[in-house]
């Protein structure tokens, strides 16, 4: 059945909901969550926009001090459905609001950390999955790049950071920012296998500062093996001691 609901581990011991031929959390979501709490490690106040079944959020959530605080903006409702029942299954229910909500109508707020992943294909271009919510994750159905900076200039409180991913060969991250008043202070290229050009970036957003872009982040390297720096990311975010002890020895 396509909505056959999986529960699946997410970071430590929370789990997350998700639909088995549904759309399910990537690593886009977890590169995202990555680079957000990189970027600021104490946040105090978590906005996720187009948040989806929740996981950039709730990765971010998991890495943040225990005192922090999420709210997640999602307009399709049962990508909502299954963010509120991972919530509460988590029992996070004092720590994570769910707003069902349109990112574009969004009226912002303050927070100290933004994170997005928007859709990367413009609606018209390739041929969109029939499941409604696996397309609204890769079209931009419910807003694309533009808009998400748009709600996060309207969200970011003056020394936050707005953090998101998008397709690495795409000119318009950098636009959006500029339109939304926004300065890049880091780009991240993502190579998902060392020999393949990079498939998506890191984007990091403040009001004001100097850019200085990381060094390239590769997941596999020429020979298909988990690099270092993967299996580096995949322990600070939470990953299984089985699963890292699996990867390390496949490597």
């Amino acid at each position: 059945m396509d909505d056959e609901v999986t529960l699946n581990i997410l970071a430590g011991d929370w789990r997350i909901f998700q639909l088995r031929r549904g759309h399910r959390f990537s690593a886009d979501d977890l590169l995202t969550a990555w680079a957000g709490v990189r970027a600021q490690p104490t946040a105090q106040h978590l906005l996720d926009l187009g948040a989806g079944i929740g996981s950039v959020g709730l990765l971010a959530l998991w890495k943040l001090p225990s005192t922090a605080q999420l709210t997640m903006v999602e307009v399709q409702a049962l990508s909502q459905a299954l963010a509120r029942r991972t919530v509460a299954y988590n029992a996070l229910t004092t720590r994570v609001i769910c707003q069902h909500q349109d990112l574009r109508t969004w009226p912002g707020g303050t927070f100290d950390l933004v994170t997005g992943s928007p859709p990367y294909i413009p609606v018209g271009r390739g041929v969109q999955p029939q499941h409604l919510q696996k397309a609204a994750a890769r079209f931009e159905l419910h807003g694309d790049v533009a808009d998400y900076c748009q709600a996060a200039a309207r969200s970011l409180a003056p020394a936050g950071r707005f953090c998101f991913c998008h397709a690495a060969d795409d000119p318009r991250p950098e636009l959006a920012i500029r339109q939304a008043g926004l300065t890049l202070i880091g780009r991240q290229d993502v190579y998902f296998r060392a020999s393949l050009p990079p498939r998506m970036a890191l984007f990091t957003c403040a009001w004001h500062g100097t850019r200085a872009d990381p060094p390239a982040f590769v997941i596999r390297d020429p020979h298909g093996h988990w690099t270092p720096a993967y299996l580096a990311m995949r322990a600070v975010m939470g990953a299984s001691a089985d699963f890292l002890a699996h990867a390390q020895s496949a490597s």
